[in-house]
This record gives C-alpha cells, structure tokens and sequence, in this order.
C-alpha cells in the first residue's frame, strides 16, 4: 500500500500544477469520465465544467499537501483524504479539508472519480 499511497500523492499534486491544469490530455489522464467535484465554493462539477475551468486558469496559486492519507474501499477504489494548503499572494493561507475517491480502470491507470473540498480554520 506504501507504493499506491505514494502513487496517488503524486497525481494530487499532479493536479495541481500548471502543466497540469492547462492541458486537457493530461487532465483526461487523472480524471474519471464520471468525474464529479463539490468545490470548496460549495459548487458542484461535472467533468466538463472541471475541464473548462481549469484550462481556462490564468494562474496557479501555490499549494501544499498535509497529512495525505488512503483508504481502501475495496480492491479498486481508494479514498484519500488530506489538508490542502493555498497560498494566496497578500500572504493569507486558505486552508480546506480535501477527499478523493480514485478508481483503478480497466486499462490499469487510478483516475479520480469524485472531488471534495470543505473549507476549514
């Protein structure tokens, strides 16, 4: 399990990298085609909006991940949960409570199928 918590820590971060975020390729990659998000916004996603959003981002905030873990649902479906860390330019930090359910596909790769942020203190 230490090689899938490493594995999906990365596409975590993956996602949120300009090289990322800005390629539409890349993002089909990670995601599910039934990918859905509730955003820290409070606003909910489907794949389409996430991949409009995204691409269309001018600029990526710095951010860091805290306390990632996983979860195993079964053998191909994992739950991750983590603190998400914004840093925004006046020197605020937005801190937000994330969750990821990843699903192995068929052709091998981990996808992300649903996307959580709750904003905390």
């Amino acid at each position: 399990m230490p090689d899938l918590k490493a594995h999906l820590l990365a596409l975590e971060t993956a996602l949120q990298t300009t090289e990322v975020r800005s390629s539409r390729a890349r993002l089909l990659d990670i995601l599910a085609p039934d990918f859905r998000e509730f955003g820290r916004s409070g606003g909910s996603y489907d794949l389409a909006e996430i991949l409009s959003g995204l691409t269309a981002e001018m600029t990526v905030a710095k951010t860091a991940i805290e306390d990632f873990s996983i979860s195993l649902l079964s053998e191909t479906v994992v739950l991750a949960t983590y603190r998400g860390i914004r840093f925004e330019d006046d020197g605020t930090e937005l801190v937000t409570n994330r969750s990821s359910i990843w699903r192995l596909e068929k052709d091998g790769n981990w996808r992300m199928v649903f996307h959580q942020g709750t904003p905390t203190a």
